[in-house]
This record gives C-alpha cells, sequence and structure tokens, in this order.
C-alpha cells in the first residue's frame, strides 16, 4: 500500500503534482526570485578541503579558488565554508589554535589566511561566502593531551566532556556559552561574511550505552527543570545570544542553522512530522521548529538526505512539513540535498537513479517557502559521479540567480 501524505495524497500523487512525469523525469521549474543553490565545504578530517593536511600555503589557496571556480561553473551562486570544524580556526583566531587541517599539526600557522581570502575571492566571483562554525565539537578524539597546548580544553579541562571516543564542550556551563560565541564571533568582527551557518550537532548524536556527563553542571545550572529541558535551554540560549549579537556587530550578515531534517515525529508529537526517525528535539537537545518559530535565525537548511519514498523519512513529507513550519515567520528555507548519495551503489536503489534530486528540485519548485537548495559537498560537486548535477544545471539552473538578501 502507497504510504499517504499529510493532505491525503499518495507519494505518487504528490510527485506528478510536484511537475513529475509518470516516468518520474522532472519538468524544470523556473528559477524563484533570490534562490540560493549552495554547496558545504566541508574541513573536518579534511573531507573536502584541503584534500590533505600539510600541503603548502600555495597548494592549498589553489585547491581553494579551484572549488570556487568550480561553484561558478555548476551556476551556484554560495559557498558554506567549514570554518571552525573542531574548536579551531582557519583564521588568525585570538581564542582557538589554528586548525590541524591546514599544516597536520594543530596550533602551526599555516602561512596565509584561508578565511579572509575564501571571502575576497568568493565576493569576486559573484559568490556569497557562509563562514560555517561547529560550536561543541573540540576533538574526534577524547585525549586532551593531543590538543595544542594552547587549547582553551586543556587551559580549562573542566569544560570539557569525553563522550563516544570524542571530546566536546559542556552546553550546560554559561562560561563555555559565552566562549564559543566569542570564539565565533570573531570571525564576524574580522570579515565581511555573508551568513554565519552551524551545522547539525549540538549535543552529540546519542551512542548506545553511553552517558553524557553533565550532572555537576545541571546540579549548578538546572533551576529544578528536567534535563531535556535544560538540555534545549542551553542550546537554545546559545542560539539567542549569537544571533543577537551577530546583529549588533554586522547587521546584514544572516544567522542561518543547517539541523538534522527530522524535528520530531508525529507519533510523539502531533506537531511533528509523518516520519519514524530520530527526533532531534529529544536526541540532540535542539529545537529547532522553536528557534524558526521565535524568528532567532534567519534561515533554515534541514537536512532531507533522504529519497522520495522512503519509508521512514520522505522527501514528500519533509519537505511541506518544514514549508509548514517557516510559513508566514520570515525566516528563509533552504534544503540540504544529499549529492553524495547519487549514484552510490551502497545506497538504495532511488539513489542510484540520477533523476532523483532532480525529482526533489521540482517538488520544491511547486512549495513556495523553499528559497534554495545547498548540496553535501564539496567534493561530490565537483566529481558528479552520477551525473546527477549536471541534470540540475541542465534542467534547473540554466541561468546564475542572485541568491536571497
Amino acid at each position: 500500500m502507497e504510504r499517504m501524505s499529510r493532505r491525503g495524497f499518495s507519494t505518487a500523487a504528490a510527485l506528478t503534482l510536484a511537475g513529475l512525469t509518470a516516468t518520474g523525469a522532472a519538468r524544470p521549474a523556473p528559477a524563484k526570485q533570490g534562490e540560493l543553490r549552495g554547496m558545504w565545504v566541508a574541513s573536518i578530517a579534511n573531507r573536502d578541503w584541503p584534500s590533505r593536511p600539510g600541503l603548502s600555503a600555495t597548494a592549498q589557496r589553489d585547491e581553494l579558488l579551484a572549488l570556487l571556480d568550480t561553484a561558478v561553473r555548476r551556476r551556484l551562486n554560495t559557498v558554506v565554508l567549514q570554518v571552525r570544524p573542531a574548536a579551531d580556526a582557519l583564521w588568525p583566531s585570538p581564542h582557538e589554535p589554528w586548525s590541524a587541517v591546514l599544516t597536520g599539526t594543530q596550533g602551526k600557522a599555516p602561512g596565509w589566511d584561508p578565511l579572509g581570502t575564501a571571502v575576497k575571492e568568493a565576493h569576486s566571483r559573484g559568490l556569497q561566502l557562509h563562514a560555517w562554525f561547529n560550536p561543541y565539537r573540540i576533538a574526534q578524539h577524547d585525549d586532551p593531551a593531543r590538543l595544542a597546548a594552547s587549547h582553551p580544553a586543556r587551559k580549562h579541562p573542566g569544560w570539557t566532556v569525553r563522550y563516544g571516543g570524542s571530546l566536546y564542550y559542556n552546553p550546560g556551563l554559561p562560561e563555555v556559552r559565552g566562549f564559543v560565541r566569542e570564539a565565533m564571533l570573531d570571525a564576524v568582527r574580522r570579515y565581511p561574511l555573508d551568513a554565519v551557518h552551524w551545522d547539525d550537532y549540538f549535543y552529540p548524536y546519542p551512542v548506545a550505552g553511553q552517558r553524557f556527563d553533565d550532572a555537576a553542571a545541571f546540579k549548578a545550572h538546572g533551576g529544578g527543570r528536567s534535563l531535556a529541558d535544560w538540555r534545549r535551554d542551553n542550546v537554545t540560549r546559545l542560539v539567542r545570544e549569537t544571533g543577537a549579537a551577530l546583529k549588533k556587530l554586522r547587521p546584514g550578515t544572516a544567522f542561518g542553522i543547517s539541523p538534522f531534517g527530522i524535528w520530531r515525529n508525529a507519533s510523539t508529537d502531533p506537531r511533528g512530522s509523518k516520519s519514524a526517525g530520530l527526533q532531534s528535539y529529544d536526541e540532540l537537545y535542539a529545537d529547532t521548529r522553536g528557534w524558526v518559530r521565535e524568528g532567532l535565525i534567519d534561515y533554515v537548511c534541514p537536512q532531507l538526505y533522504w529519497h522520495l519514498g522512503n519509508k521512514g523519512a520522505d522527501y514528500a513529507e519533509l519537505l511541506p512539513w518544514w514549508a509548514g513550519v517557516v510559513r508566514g515567520t520570515g525566516v528563509r528555507l533552504y534544503t540540504g540535498e544529499a549529492l553524495y548519495k547519487a549514484g552510490d551503489p551502497a545506497q538504495p536503489k532511488a539513489w542510484r537513479d540520477p533523476a532523483e534530486l532532480s525529482r526533489h528540485l521540482a517538488l520544491a519548485g511547486k512549495t513556495p517557502e523553499v528559497r534554495g537548495h545547498v548540496y553535501f559537498a564539496a567534493k561530490d560537486v565537483v566529481r558528479d559521479p552520477s551525473g546527477a548535477l549536471r541534470r540540475i544545471v541542465t534542467g534547473h539552473y540554466r541561468d546564475r540567480a542572485v541568491p536571497p538578501a
């Protein structure tokens, strides 16, 4: 039996109404005014850039410029560059050490200013530069002795929590909240960023059989709330305080967050989506719906990394749910698209069809609230092994769109 959409249509009917042919091919929709077309550039573990640690400054710069040029050729208009991958920096920060992804040694200067160069070169190409920060992650290991001697986590060991083999700042400490906010805002003071961008990592994704040890902070600061409500409030405070400070520093710089694509399931909360997956509200303590409804952010870019017809998280169900969340708020909605899955034989059959992502854009084209798309990630934009992005450029990106103001 076909799964029914929230509006009562089957998935197949929903696709037809969205402008898809009976064979599933996308009918190109006209570009929306102020459409964002972006790509994420992940620096964590050298995923996208730099290609490996220890390259010369010239080689790092050349790789970065090549990615910007690729964005232009693909008719994109926005680059979301990860500049604080793990409580370190891709600019000369007074708060945190240089990132190890540059030189291979945390704290070692790379001989140039990657973020400053990225902003200048992106703008010279007509691209927006959104600086992507991870608020709480310190390291993808849990040994503070491996951090640079100058690292704040070594100076303040009480700020940290070991969990799941990784090291995190404790979101429940007010001093941590103040520190990470200022560490990120340093980049805003230095550079004319088009946006500050956060991803989906708040409290860490759950690890079976392990507990995030914030009991002492909860005892000191819980204020009679439940542990879950306190944790959510900790994250919301960082969102609210960062957004307010950003508006004072650079009123023209947007604040955007790219959360996990499911807030809550309707089986848990009638306000939730018709889905059956991890709930970011309950597991990551991220009230993404609340941030939108309260107007704490300028845009939301949920990671809708599922195919049309997915049993637990159907793109055709989640897209209209998020459209309903932003409706009437003034918060812009972009969708995070899983380009990395396109053509991957390890993914479900739907992703082996190079037209899958084109169908996503066709559906979004019939959804007025959707103002653009961001693709994960840069390496896949360059390689595009299945031709999925080429189909999008040919069918949907006939002109270079101006990103939303």
